[in-house]
C-alpha cells in the first residue's frame, strides 16, 4: 500500500552520509513553515553520555538546529555499530512493538514526522530484521540520501530496486555533500544517471557545507529551502514557498 501522509522515512546509500544533517535541516525547515514537527529515531547505536544520562547525538543535532522539533528515539546502545549488534552487546531486547508505539506517540503530537534509520537499507536492526523492515512496518514513504561521488550510481541503484523489491515508495533522492564548482565528470552526471537508470526523481542536490556542525538555523534553512524540493519531499503544496523564510 502506497502512504498518503505527509510523514517520511530517511535512509542513507551508506553510513556517514549525512542523512542527520539533511533530517535536521528539513525539520527546521517544516518547522518554520509552521508545520509541528517530530523526528523520530527508533534506534541510535554511539549514543553518549552527558550527566550520567544517554543520548542520541543525532537527535541533539536537530534540536541545537530547532530546539523547538520534537524528537524521540526508542532503542538507545553504546556501541557504535549496528542496532542488532549493539543492542546484543548491551543486553537490550528489541520489540518491535515498542518502536511502532513511540512512533505513533509522537506521531500524535505532531502534523509531520521524520524518521530517521541507521545506515542504509539492509542494516541489521534486530534479529531478523533490516532497517527496511522498520520502513515497511511504519508504512512510510522513503527518501535516500547519497553521496556525490564515484561510485554512488551504483550505490543508489542497489538502494531504490531494493527498495521496490521490498514493496517501498521511493519518494526520491537527495544528493548531499555536492562540491560547488566540481569539474569531476562522475560528479557532474550523477544526478542525471541516477534519474535516467532507477526511475527515480533526484529531489535535492546539497552542496558540500564546512563545519555542518557550526551551521545557523537560518543558514540551515536557506541551504534546505534552496536546495530541495520540499513539496515533492512531503508530498504537500505550500503557498508562496519561494517568498523566503
Amino acid at each position: 500500500m502506497v502512504p498518503q501522509t505527509m510523514n517520511i522515512f530517511i535512509s542513507g546509500t551508506d553510513t556517514d552520509i549525512g542523512k542527520t544533517f539533511i533530517t535536521a535541516g528539513l525539520a527546521a525547515l517544516m518547522q518554520s513553515l509552521g508545520y509541528k514537527t517530530g523526528v523520530f529515531k527508533p534506534f541510535q547505536s554511539g549514543a553518549e553520555e552527558k550527566n550520567g544520562f544517554l543520548i542520541a547525538p543525532d537527535l541533539a543535532y536537530v534540536k541545537k538546529i530547532d530546539a523547538f522539533v520534537e524528537t524521540s528515539c526508542t532503542y538507545l546502545m553504546k556501541p557504535p555499530t549496528a542496532p542488532s549488534l549493539a543492542a546484543e552487546i548491551d543486553g537490550i531486547h528489541i520489540d518491535m512493538n515498542r518502536v511502532v508505539r513511540d512512533y505513533k506517540q509522537l506521531d500524535e503530537k505532531c502534523d509531520l514526522v521524520i524518521t530517521e534509520g541507521a545506515g542504509g537499507l539492509c542494516v541489521p536492526v534486530a534479529p531478523s530484521m533490516l532497517t527496511s523492515d522498520v520502513v515497511k512496518l511504519l508504512n512510510l514513504p522513503l527518501v535516500i540520501v547519497a553521496r556525490p561521488d564515484l561510485g554512488t550510481i551504483n550505490h543508489v541503484l542497489l538502494t531504490v530496486n531494493f527498495a521496490k523489491q521490498q514493496g517501498i515508495d521511493v519518494r526520491g533522492v537527495i544528493i548531499n555533500r555536492y562540491p560547488k564548482g566540481t569539474d569531476d565528470i562522475a560528479i557532474r552526471t550523477a544526478p542525471r544517471l541516477i534519474e535516467e537508470y532507477s526511475d527515480t526523481k533526484v529531489l535535492g542536490i546539497v552542496r558540500d557545507v564546512e563545519y555542518a556542525n557550526t551551521l545557523t538555523p537560518g543558514g540551515m534553512i536557506d541551504t534546505i529551502l534552496n536546495s530541495v524540493d520540499v513539496e515533492k519531499i512531503f508530498n504537500i503544496k505550500i503557498p508562496k514557498l519561494d517568498a523566503g523564510i
